[in-house]
């Protein structure tokens, strides 16, 4: 029986910010057995795969190729013939100077089925978020784009026919010849005084914009020391950019934040730094495993929750896991009627609302000692507590509560360090290129100091990134690392978390 042919789909991933992906590239994504990517990708779009799915890296940079793009055609028909489902993802869109069509052509020879996903491409999402239109109807009804990667003469270009152009130019691979493109254009009849931009690393909290006129753009560019990849647009749209900009204004822009939280948790916080400008690196260092006995045991205290006073539930990890229960046993909420349900955390109460339980307890601040100041003296000896949470929890609010009446603590769910990744975040503290590390817990700061190494305190403070702490009981385990604690939220939540960052990135601003 002959081998079933699998699908390649050439997904465009959008022009750096990666929210810009669409809908149908990420369900593609999230369904694929291979994906083969290049350099441009932002690497927060390889979340979105399964987590065994192979990854093969076909980067090009310049002269720099990781693949040669004809090898690149053979190994999509390959991994195609193999019957398997391929994406093929390709920053901006795949049709755009992406070679893309080169791909599609191939696979079709081959037999192979394909799909084209469109992508957002930087010719239009790039400009936009340095607030540049790429038409006006008071100053530019047209536009061009132009590959700036030129051959020697540059005579495959029709210069004439640009330099009339009453609309907008864009150039893209053009930074090496941008002073050959620019005298061109004045050589040939365009206006040495029509405003000019370039734009580098567009989308992105390191994206960089210069503007000024054709004469001058190349040196301006230069000066600043802007590179590839970068966009060099020309055109009347460039005069309003200042009325029209928006990205590069936000609190948190420029700045880089790694994410330690786990992959399932982490979704909150990163959204949270990129609504600001901030560029969230994902680097969970723990990722959370149920606890088959314990879930046992859960079991049969759900089906006696009769003899139980008070629930307690100490994270949205335990909600979860509890109501999965509740819900595999044909019950819903309603088997809580009569308890008394006590969380920490605003997250965990959210978490009970969301359920349709409003908890009759929530303790000011959101450590064990408050929960134990709060619910202890409402406690008599006739109580009994039913207290699902994590293995890994400290063990002060169970005896301390054991100390008044019954507690039943059941482990359901045990915390463990996280050790797929996708980033080198090490690497990247070495390069300098991080601004701020966020810790959620002190088991995400116990794991970040094991992923990185032995060398770990040195490494971050020699880095100069900042440590940025939820609450106390992080922060003591962040010193006994020999982390730095240079931010702490007064308010132990995600909101304050970010709440302190922002106060410390406009105070440093």
């Amino acid at each position: 029986m002959s081998q079933k042919i699998g699908k390649v789909y050439l997904v465009g991933g959008g022009c750096g910010d990666p929210e810009l992906l669409t809908l149908k590239g990420r369900r593609v994504l999230s369904q694929c057995d291979t994906v083969v990517y290049d350099a441009l990708v932002n690497p927060a779009l390889l979340e979105y795969v399964p987590a065994d799915c192979e990854r093969i890296y076909v980067g090009k940079r310049a002269a720099h190729h990781a693949l040669p793009q004809e090898e690149t055609n053979e190994l999509l028909v390959k991994l195609g013939l193999e019957g398997k489902t391929v994406v093929r993802l390709k920053g901006g869109d795949p049709y755009v100077f992406g070679r893309g069509g080169e791909e599609g052509v191939r696979l079709h020879e081959a037999g192979v089925p394909f799909e084209e996903v469109p992508g957002i491409t930087s010719v239009i999402g790039g400009l936009a978020y340095a607030g540049i239109p790429i038409t006006h109807r008071d100053c530019a009804s047209s536009f061009q784009v132009v590959t700036g990667h030129l051959k020697n003469d540059a005579a495959h270009l029709d210069w004439p026919v640009l330099a009339a152009t009453k609309g907008t130019l864009v150039f893209l691979m053009g930074m090496k010849n941008i002073g050959i493109i620019t005298a061109k254009l004045i050589e040939n009849g365009m206006d040495p005084d029509t405003p000019a931009a370039v734009v580098r690393e567009a989308t992105t909290p390191r994206q960089q914009t210069v503007t000024g006129t054709l004469a001058n753009i190349a040196e301006t560019a230069k000066a600043a020391g802007l590179g590839a990849p970068a966009l060099i647009v020309i055109g009347k749209v460039v005069g309003l950019r200042d009325e029209l900009r928006f990205f590069d204004s936000r609190p948190l822009f420029g700045k880089c934040f790694v994410v330690t939280r786990s992959r399932a948790q982490a979704s909150k916080l990163v959204a949270k730094i990129q609504d600001q400008g901030g560029e969230a690196v994902m680097y969970p260092t723990i990722r959370i495993q149920p606890v088959g006995s314990e879930m046992a045991r859960l079991e049969k205290a759900i089906a006696h929750l009769g003899g139980y006073t008070h629930l307690i539930l100490t994270s949205a990890n335990g909600v979860d896991l509890f109501f999965q229960k509740l819900g595999d046993m044909g019950k819903d909420s309603r088997a809580l009627a009569g308890l008394t349900v006590t969380a920490i955390g605003k997250a965990t109460a959210a978490a009970l609302k969301a359920r349709g339980i409003v908890p009759d307890i929530v303790p000011a601040r959101f450590i064990g000692e408050a929960l134990v100041e709060a619910l202890g003296p409402t406690l008599t000896a006739a109580d009994r507590i039913l207290l699902p949470r994590s293995k890994n929890a400290r063990a002060y609010v169970a005896e301390k509560l054991s100390e008044i009446c019954p507690v039943d603590e059941i482990k359901i769910y045990e915390t463990l360090r996280e050790d797929r990744t996708d980033v080198d975040v090490a690497a990247m503290l070495k390069a300098h290129q991080v601004d701020y590390i966020t810790f959620t817990s002190s088991t995400t700061a116990k794991y970040f100091a094991e992923k990185i190494g032995e060398d770990c305190a040195a490494v971050v403070r020699d880095s100069g990134a900042k440590c940025a702490s939820i609450g106390p009981k992080t922060s003591e385990q962040l010193k006994a690392l020999g982390l730095p604690v240079d931010i702490q939220a007064d308010t132990y939540t995600i909101d304050g978390l970010m709440a302190a960052i922002e106060e410390d990135c406009t105070k440093n601003h």
